[in-house]
């Protein structure tokens, strides 16, 4: 073994019994969970998971710690004799795209989404450029339990290939089949992250006049009250610049949430419903379904019955989606996030693909986003509480609480049919996620304060 693999690999192992992927791949704190042990085992059992010998992408968004992950598992695929393709600064669906164009072994993406700058993430796709079975991540799991890995004695050649980039770029120009949108006037907010490699680029090309805001790649501030999880600044910007509409990506631009002229967000139900019904219209929907997650809208459901269209739901996750997409032949699907899944290319998730295809809508029905959201359904109130979990907080101990689970049925049975209330762990942050929704808003605000009162006494 390598000198090298030696520091990586050798040791204590700090990492017995900790279960690393949740909803969308590996992540966490950059610091506390990417060491520099943890990255190369990382990279060992992605070589012997992704099985052909073929090359491996890596890409990365803009956080300060993205380069050394990048950096790190470079150095230990390499170690195996494999061959690495550093794709750098790029939005995640660039990588499965070209993970097919070039007929790649796999791709990994180095980012922590819509998380705040000081953690970090890892997504691993294979060689059909789709996310790694939940079989592959358990193998996985089970390899970073183990305390060394050992070296193959091969080094393979790291090259840098950010030019490959422009290959993504002409994929979503590819799906309009406008020569430009008449110099639209947009706003983009890029969120620091990802989609300032390619974003400001795509929408001038298309003839957009364009602004932009958080425009240039900082590890320190992506997602930083910005992006779309923080709509205050997209939506000042919109309304200043008299523009039509705006777009904020999340820090690796998988995710889009619009906002149109009067400052209106348009979340992801929104999205799939204008989409959904556009395609619809034009008798390109198969089945009449979308695919959406338990935490859509139950408006949107009920206004999507009425239009004739079947609303399936899934657990929380794009891989949920996806997966549903596949199994029902769904052609539209995504997440209330801005998270959106289409067939235009191959089921991936892309945020600079939706704001264009939201663009392309209203550019061919002549009509603005707020004209098109206007038609859209009308949402039943929601209110999302967020309870930070402590670290002892497990599966047991939050669905095992006796009095929680006699509240929230006791919220269910107050509310009836017409709304829902829906607790969960969320799969990527340290959050116990309670969501009720109904068209009585007080109702909502008096037993959103009682759970988020017994939730936090009973778990913390």
């Amino acid at each position: 073994m390598s000198t090298n693999a030696m520091h990586h690999a050798g040791g204590r192992n700090k990492h017995k019994d900790i279960i690393f992927f949740g909803t969308d791949g590996i992540r966490g704190n950059a610091k506390r969970l990417f060491t520099n042990q943890l990255i190369y085992k990382i990279g060992f059992w992605c070589n012997k998971i992704l099985s052909n010998q073929g090359p491996i992408l890596i890409g990365q968004d803009s956080r300060s710690s993205s380069s050394r992950i990048s950096n790190g598992l470079a150095d230990s695929l390499t170690s195996q004799g494999r061959e690495v393709w550093l794709l750098g600064l790029c939005p995640t669906p660039a990588v499965p795209l070209l993970i097919k164009k070039y007929n790649l072994s796999g791709g990994l993406m180095i980012s922590a989404s819509h998380n705040p700058p000081e953690d970090n993430g890892i997504k691993i796709f294979d060689a059909n450029a789709k996310k790694i079975s939940t079989e592959k991540q358990r193998i996985i799991d089970a390899g970073l339990q183990k305390e060394k890995v050992i070296n193959s004695g091969r080094k393979g050649d790291v090259i840098n290939r950010h030019e490959i980039l422009k290959d993504y770029e002409e994929s979503l120009l590819k799906t309009i089949g406008l020569e430009n949108f008449g110099k639209i006037p947009i706003v983009l907010d890029l969120c620091w992250g990802s989609a300032t490699a390619c974003g400001e680029k795509i929408f001038k090309t298309l003839g957009s006049k364009v602004t932009c805001i958080n425009a240039k790649p900082d590890g320190g501030k992506i997602n930083v009250n910005c992006g779309s999880t923080h709509l205050n600044q997209l939506i000042k910007a919109v309304i200043e610049s008299n523009s039509e509409m705006g777009f904020a990506f999340d820090g690796d631009a998988d995710r889009m949430i619009a906002v149109d002229r009067k400052g209106r967000v348009v979340d992801g139900d929104n999205i799939l419903f204008l989409w959904g019904s556009d395609l619809q219209d034009k008798k390109k929907l198969k089945n009449q379904r979308l695919i959406a997650t338990v935490m859509s809208n139950l408006g949107f459901e009920k206004d999507w019955q009425k239009r004739g269209g079947i609303l399936q739901r899934t657990p929380v996750g794009d891989t949920h989606v996806h997966q549903a997409m596949i199994d029902s032949k769904a052609d539209l699907g995504g997440e209330q996030s801005g998270h959106i899944l289409s067939r235009l290319n191959d089921l991936s998730g892309d945020g600079l693909l939706t704001a264009i295809q939201l663009s392309k809508i209203c550019k061919c029905k002549g009509m603005q986003l707020s004209d098109l959201l206007d038609q859209s359904f009308t949402p039943y109130p929601q209110r999302l509480i967020n309870i930070p979990l402590g670290s002892d907080s497990s599966e047991d101990n939050i669905y095992g609480s006796e009095k929680l689970s006699t509240l929230i049925a006791d919220v269910q049975s107050d509310i009836g049919n017409e709304g829902r209330v829906l607790v969960r762990k969320s799969g990527t942050e340290p959050l116990l996620r309670v969501m009720i929704e109904s068209m009585d808003k007080f109702l909502i605000e008096s037993w959103a304060s009682k759970i988020s009162k017994l939730a936090q006494e009973e778990l913390n």
